[in-house]
Formats: structure tokens, C-alpha cells, sequence
């Protein structure tokens, strides 16, 4: 007969506590979800679900990372990175699949929320709780007693809460007479008052109009005298705040006004303006070489429209090598020095091509002439540059 574990320890034979009892590893669970994750619906999902749900209230103390939300993360065990699903199913006790089922319908159903982040964030899942099980107490607008202060110690003279007040509220035995006597106490006064040539004495409450002082840009209180701010003092305050923030957002504005604007000169530089610049260079290529006899007016055409390989094997007569004169030299040496530019092709490959020995038209002595030249050429246009 198989043995059955002994809970004589861990349990008592009650079912409600003493009055100097308190509930202690105790947790408290909606009847919302209890029916949720036992109903038929959990069921088909996998009959674990209950067990799974309570395994994730009763999770480790290392797992919670405050009160009603765990946070699995990967952890090295043995030498091993174990990453945080991992950790997840092995503290509800079943296997990646079925897991994985329980906490998508648990999420779905709303019973908890899960969040799984990248970069180590790890996995965090939060115990939500039933709409029925939340109750909301009354207002203590609706009271009639209301709460006292605490009345003040012998330490301090008055309540730390109560509102400090200056003047007393004693009943005075003054009199106004006493206060403001009518008579001096010596007696009468005995010099004559003159009508004339003394100035009516303001009275006690009337208080001359100055204006408050500033000081350094800004209002000074006298007390006593009422504090007026003009119109042109608020300008001047408004413009001194919001002068530096207008002129940071007015430079920001620039400057990517100013980007924005050198990225499209850039752009319409790289899609236009250089293509362009380089079919104007072919084109005047192909011009100088027709003015040597190298190239036809058909062949020309088929080069400018860059329709290469077009042309028909008719088209193109090969010119008869004969001695150069000094303006067919230069500009032979300037067509070698525009296919240098344009095409990156040195000058002695453009000799080599166009010389006679290899079927073109130039001659082995006029080879020397038509280089010398052609460097010439290009000291000059880096000595410009």
C-alpha cells in the first residue's frame, strides 16, 4: 500500500481564526477566476489550467517583482544560460506547449496580462482581478461627525495643523478714548493756530500713490502701497522670456531648412546635373573624333542617344593613316585627354588603339608629338585648377 503524506503538522482542525489571530501566507483568490480557469472552456485548452494559474500566484518569492506581477528573466544555472520561458515553465510544471496554450487563453480571457520584451527585459505577467471582487467605499463627504485635529502638546505653543493667527482675539479694556485722547496731558495748548499758512494734514489712512520701485528689470513691493504692473512692463517681461525660445526655434528651423536644401542640391547634382555633364563630354567626344575622320555622322548619332552596338558594320569607314599636321597633333592630343577624363582611359592605351600598327590611322612617329602634347594639356588644366 503506497504512502500518503502526513499534513497533521501543517494543517489545523479549524476553520476560522481566534480574535488575536491574523492571516499570514495567505492569498486571496477572485471567485471570477476560480470559476474562469475551472470551467469547460479551460478544460479544452488543457486540464491544467487551474493548476497552471495557481502555480503562478504561489511562484517563488524570487520571482515577484512586486505585489501581483512576476517577472521571469534568463538566469545562468551550471555553467547554462536558461532563458526566461524556460524559467516560466518550470515554475508552472508543464511543458513549453502546454504553457504556451494556458497563458494565451489566461491572456485572452483577460485573468492575466503578459508581456514579453526583447534585450533581456525578460517576461512579465500580471495577475489582474475580477471586476465583481472590487468594491468601492463610501464617500466621507456624506459624514456628519467630522474628524478633530489632535489637540497640541506641552511641547510646542500651538498645533502643528491648526492655522497660526498674529493678532489676539481678547476683548480690549482700552478705550478709543485712551488710544486717541482728545486733550494733550499737559493741558490746552496754548499756541495760536494759524489758518493760513498751515497745510491741511493728510489723514491717517490716506497713503501717497508712488509707484512700486524696480530694481534690475524687476518690481520691487513697498509695503503699503498697492503694487500696479503697466502694459508695457508685461510686454517687457513677456519679451525677455520668450525672445531666447523664438530665436532656438527660428536657428533650428534654419539649419534643417539648410539640410534639407543641400540634400536635394546633392541629389539633383548626382541624378542630373553629372549625367548630364558626361553626355555633353561623350557628345563632344564623338564630335572631335567625326572631325577626324574617325567616326561617321550615322555613328555619331547612334553614340550620342548611347544606342551602342547599333550602328551596322557599313557604317564606319576606316580613315587612311597619313603624317599629322601640328592642328590634327593637338587635337588628337586633346582627344586623348578628354577620353582620359571622361572614361578614365590613359593616353598611351588611346595610342595604342588608334595607331596604325594596330589598324588605325596614326603613325608610329606621330605617336611621340600627340603625347608630348597631351601632357602638356593636362599640366596646363591642373596648374587652372
Amino acid at each position: 500500500m503506497a504512502a500518503q503524506p502526513n499534513f497533521t503538522n501543517r494543517f489545523v482542525r479549524r476553520t476560522q481564526l481566534s480574535a488575536n489571530e491574523y492571516h499570514k501566507n495567505f492569498f486571496k483568490l477572485d471567485g471570477e477566476i476560480i470559476t474562469a480557469v475551472t470551467s469547460e472552456e479551460a478544460d479544452k485548452v488543457t486540464p491544467l489550467m487551474s493548476k497552471i494559474y495557481l502555480r503562478l500566484v504561489n511562484a517563488p518569492a524570487q520571482y515577484w517583482e512586486r505585489e501581483g506581477v512576476l517577472r521571469f528573466e534568463a538566469e545562468p544555472r551550471e555553467g547554462k544560460q536558461v532563458k526566461a520561458w524556460d524559467a516560466l515553465c518550470e515554475v508552472v510544471g508543464v511543458a513549453s506547449a502546454t504553457a504556451n496554450k494556458a497563458v494565451t487563453w489566461l491572456h485572452d480571457s483577460g485573468i492575466i496580462g503578459y508581456f514579453a520584451g526583447k534585450n533581456g527585459v525578460g517576461i512579465r505577467i500580471f495577475l489582474n482581478r475580477a471586476s465583481s471582487s472590487i468594491g468601492v467605499r463610501a464617500s466621507s463627504l456624506g459624514q456628519k461627525i467630522l474628524r478633530f485635529a489632535p489637540a497640541s502638546s506641552c511641547k510646542s505653543h500651538a498645533s502643528q495643523n491648526e492655522t497660526a493667527f498674529n493678532d489676539s482675539y481678547a476683548v480690549s479694556e482700552v478705550s478709543d478714548s485712551d488710544l486717541n485722547p482728545s486733550a494733550p496731558k499737559n493741558g490746552a495748548d496754548t499756541k495760536p493756530v494759524d489758518k493760513t499758512d498751515s497745510e491741511p494734514t493728510p489723514r491717517p489712512n490716506e497713503q501717497s500713490q508712488t509707484p512700486p520701485r524696480r530694481e534690475a528689470g524687476r518690481l520691487k513691493y513697498v509695503p503699503g502701497q498697492p503694487s500696479t504692473i503697466t502694459v508695457d512692463e508685461i510686454i517687457e517681461r513677456l519679451r525677455g522670456e520668450l525672445e531666447p525660445c523664438v530665436n532656438k526655434a527660428a536657428t533650428r528651423a534654419a539649419e534643417h531648412a539648410a539640410s534639407r536644401e543641400i540634400a536635394r542640391t546633392r541629389e539633383w547634382f548626382e541624378t542630373r546635373a553629372l549625367p548630364k555633364a558626361v553626355r555633353v563630354a561623350q557628345h563632344e567626344t564623338y564630335d572631335l573624333l567625326k572631325k577626324l575622320g574617325q567616326l561617321d555622322e550615322r555613328s555619331r548619332r547612334a553614340r550620342a542617344d548611347l544606342e551602342v552596338g547599333r550602328t551596322s558594320s557599313d557604317s564606319y569607314a576606316s580613315p587612311v593613316a597619313h603624317k599629322l599636321t601640328p592642328q590634327e597633333i593637338r587635337e588628337t592630343a586633346e582627344t586623348c585627354v578628354a577620353l582620359l577624363e571622361t572614361q578614365g582611359k590613359s593616353i598611351e592605351v588611346t595610342l595604342s588603339e588608334i595607331s596604325s600598327e594596330a589598324g588605325g590611322w596614326l603613325l608610329p612617329e606621330d605617336a611621340p608629338r600627340v603625347r608630348d602634347v597631351a601632357l602638356g594639356l593636362l599640366s596646363e588644366r591642373s596648374e587652372r585648377r
